[in-house]
């Protein structure tokens, strides 16, 4: 059975575990080694997540059976003072894939994004990760509009983002 928990900063090394076994995977045939590395370094350092948890109020599920961790999200209802929430980051072990465990997770922020008065989530997704992109339009994500982001270093993210009106 999977369970989601709210992690605390004690976790944030399982999150950083999981980033680092999930993105190589990923993102292999869509980034080059260096921007993988540089965007892993600068996301998922331990001061870096203790940041977004602490100081950005990003809250972070991690997705746990039998005592093992297998994947995490994070998210933050009332975006810049919308009434949207932002899924910030949501990856999932890829042995674990296809057990529901990104269903549920999102199920688990839908509820909170519900229960502080929010119409819409959305999220940001790689457009040549087909795989997650095909996952969220299942469960009901549209895509809204594209965005590329400098992100430093000579590296962008060239993104989809992605809405899921709630109800």
């Amino acid at each position: 059975m999977i369970n989601i928990v709210r992690a605390s900063a004690d976790l944030l090394p399982e999150i950083q575990n999981i980033a680092y076994q999930t993105w190589p995977k990923t993102f292999s045939n869509i980034l080059s080694p260096e921007q993988i590395n540089y965007m892993l370094n600068w996301m998922y350092d331990l001061k870096a997540l203790k940041t977004q948890l602490q100081d950005k109020n990003h809250i972070f599920l991690l997705a746990e059976e039998t005592g093992k961790y297998l994947g995490f999200a994070s998210y933050e209802t009332n975006h810049e003072g919308t009434d949207k929430t932002k899924i910030h980051k949501i990856y999932i072990l890829p042995e674990a894939q296809g057990k529901g465990i990104g269903k549920k997770l999102i199920q688990f922020v839908e509820k909170a994004a519900l229960e502080n008065g929010n119409k819409m989530m959305f999220l940001n997704v790689n457009k040549f990760n087909q795989g997650a992109i095909d996952f969220y339009r299942r469960i009901g994500f549209y895509e809204a509009f594209k965005e590329v982001i400098d992100i430093g270093n000579g590296f962008i993210m060239d993104d989809l983002v992605m809405e899921l009106k709630l109800t």
